[in-house]
């Protein structure tokens, strides 16, 4: 079998959802389980309006979940017509929205939102798009099962980021999914949400959609998982930074699982994990031009020096010196478990015997970061950086690969350069401004202007 998964663009409206419809029916011999992203936009507006409830503007709330109900309603009306069938989903969507209306209300008397509320407004997305499609795919002569992917995707209980459980998630996929398949049945479930094994409905992050669908694609020991989102599948660089990026046939999963870390939007990081673990390939594919050749990500693509180039700003430069640090066992230790107390990521690090220089790029916590890291030594923090990262299996191999892309970036001030233990990819970490230019000169130094 196959896992698909078509993003927010892929089920955007009906025109969207019949292309979803008549790609599925293509693959109905290779038995494909269904995973699908809210309409395009919607978990936006159903954040902006648990916010917006909190903050006392229920009015303006009430105003946005008004609009997202006559959009669905819609797109149910020109997919379904008026049968009965277009009726109960109808009424079901109403329900929802409903439902969604009243946490609104619950929202303002509170005053606050928690994750877990969030997460229960967040997840309404998936749960409206799901039906939607499955009864478009039954107007195209699928036999489609909606299942509430919550009696499958099982988390912990850290909302806003839940992490999956993947033996309750294997145990639940050969439960409720595999018996649909070998039926000749086409399962369909929304991403991005799952639930706690006491019920709870939780999520797993922006992008958990993909992470989803690599989840189900592992527990059901997938022949391949399918991305269908609004691009052509994995490029050279960002394509509205380099005009001339070009298409990656095929890729190394750990090539695509650093450009994913570093910016490129196509992959979220995680959905890697769970297809490497099981050896199992993954393809991105344009759902508008479904007959491109897409991305093959594997094990086994050939080795070059310089596959791409990614590149992202905001980011954040911290660095700690301190003479103590000099041949003290645990130093750096110390420095890191300060990052974990705060939930902090680190993305580059550089050491010398004395200071340490670290990036991050959510500084939602930095100033508890901050103020734990000066009781080490003394603390500086340099905001508007950027990252620009060369990500090739064979870089590390490749000393003249480096040299071209060091002389590419010219005179451009360097605030930190790393390369990876791997040797994957070579980090620099510059001005934010300098973020499109260096990219730019890097592409057209490995790839020329693609035209």
């Amino acid at each position: 079998m196959i896992v698909a998964k078509f993003g927010g663009t892929s089920v955007a409206d009906a025109a969207a959802i019949r292309r979803t419809a008549d790609i599925i029916h293509g693959r109905l011999d290779r038995r494909p389980v269904v995973v699908v992203s809210a309409l395009a936009g919607t978990t936006n507006v159903l954040l902006g309006a648990a916010e917006q409830s909190a903050a006392g503007h229920l009015v303006a709330a009430i105003a946005q979940i008004e609009a997202l109900r006559e959009r669905h309603l819609g797109v149910v009306a020109e997919l379904l017509g008026e049968g009965a069938d277009a009726q109960d989903i109808a009424a079901e969507e109403s329900m929802l929205f409903d439902e969604l209306a009243h946490l609104a209300e619950a929202l303002s008397v509170l005053g606050h939102v928690t994750p877990r509320s969030l997460d229960a407004i967040a997840s309404i997305g998936e749960q409206l798009s799901a039906p939607i499609v499955a009864a478009a795919f039954a107007r195209h002569g699928i036999d489609a099962a909606l299942v509430d992917a919550r009696r499958v995707l099982i988390t912990d209980a850290s909302f806003g980021r839940a992490t999956p459980r993947a033996d309750a998630i294997a145990a639940a996929a050969r439960e409720h999914l595999a018996p649909l398949v070998r039926d000749g049945r086409v399962p369909v479930l929304g991403g991005f949400m799952g639930s706690t094994s006491d019920g709870v409905t939780t999520t797993l992050g922006r992008g958990g959609s993909d992470y989803s669908a690599a989840l189900l694609g592992a527990a059901l020991e997938a022949e391949a998982i399918e991305i269908w989102t609004d691009v052509d599948g994995m490029l050279t660089a960002d394509p509205r930074v380099v005009a001339g990026a070009q298409l990656i046939e095929h890729i190394r999963f750990d090539e695509a699982a650093e450009l994913a870390s570093f910016g490129a939007k196509v992959l979220h990081p995680n959905t890697i994990a769970p297809a490497v673990r099981q050896g199992i390939p993954v393809w991105v594919f344009n759902s508008r031009r479904p007959a491109g050749k897409g991305t093959r990500i594997t094990f086994d693509a050939p080795r070059v020096a310089v596959r791409a180039i990614a590149g992202k700003g905001n980011v954040v430069i911290v660095k700690v010196r301190s003479p103590r640090m000099l041949a003290t066992p645990g130093a750096l230790r110390a420095i890191f478990e300060v990052f974990e107390r705060n939930r902090t990521s680190v993305d580059v690090v550089a050491t010398s015997e004395v200071s340490v220089s670290l990036t991050v790029d959510d500084a939602d916590h930095l100033d508890a970061v901050v103020a734990e890291l000066a009781e080490l030594g003394d603390v500086s923090v340099e905001r508007g950086r950027g990252i620009v990262a060369l990500v090739g299996a064979g870089l590390g191999e490749c000393s003249p690969a480096m040299a071209k892309a060091l002389a590419a970036v010219g005179e451009v001030r360097l605030h930190m350069l790393s390369l990876s233990a791997t040797g994957i990819n070579l980090t620099l970490i510059l001005d934010d401004e300098q973020v499109a230019p260096v990219m730019q000169r890097l592409h057209e130094t490995f790839f020329g202007s693609g035209a």
